[in-house]
């Protein structure tokens, strides 16, 4: 995932804003008692995330894989007064985590945690969402980026995260031998070209597409 230079990297995260204590506290439980903590956004992505939704104020938000929360954390700062998002993931081992870190930062009316397969969750849901993340299982992106399209507003945001695949995507074997790695590119290759959004892939840690829809 480090494209940058570790020096470059570390002075952009010094000089951009701290992670509330919060985070720093469930960041650290993260990468001390959960496996592949690389999964976590961290706290550069992070504050990308909440920079992200403090300039849409959006009142409805929508995860797609929560792992511990943290990015769920970071996107609901910038809700609406009114505003929720709704989290979805597939494991339940993490659930106490994930609970337990939403009631640490004083957000269990802002957030909605859901336990189940998202593709089928979100065919229930009734709102219309102005901001969707989508961080869950490669495979499915395909799925979850058309489910997003139809459950976004005109002129809402789609952001995904894992496009760049640690470089990969740029790399002729791994594009060969990997399915992650072909699917990815592929998918960003379907985006780039989809007369629907409107979209920029930002080379942020893993790399991050921002899309709107027109």
């Amino acid at each position: 995932m480090d494209f940058l230079d570790p020096n470059i990297q570390a002075y952009c995260d010094q000089n951009s804003s701290p992670e509330p204590e919060y985070l720093k506290k469930l960041n650290r439980y993260t990468h001390a008692h959960v496996l592949q903590p690389r999964m976590l956004s961290g706290h550069f992505q992070g504050r990308v995330l909440a920079m992200i939704s403090h300039l849409l104020k959006p009142k409805h938000i929508l995860e797609i894989g929560t792992y511990t929360g943290y990015s769920a954390l970071c996107l609901a700062e910038g809700l609406t007064t009114d505003g929720r998002l709704t989290t979805i993931d597939v494991n339940p081992e993490l659930e106490n985590v994930i609970r337990g870190a939403i009631a640490e930062a004083g957000m269990e009316h802002k957030i909605r945690f859901i336990v189940g397969d998202a593709f089928q969750i979100i065919r229930t849901l009734p709102e219309q969402f102005d901001l969707i993340f989508i961080d869950a299982d490669k495979q499915s992106y395909p799925k979850y980026y058309e489910q997003a399209l139809e459950k976004l507003v005109p002129g809402g945001f789609i952001l995904i995260d894992n496009v760049l695949w640690s470089g990969k995507v740029v790399d002729a074997k791994s594009l060969e031998k990997d399915k992650d790695t072909k699917l990815l590119n592929e998918l960003n290759q379907r985006i780039a070209a989809d007369t629907r959004v409107e979209k920029v892939l930002l080379p942020i840690r893993d790399g991050l597409f921002l899309i709107r829809k027109r």
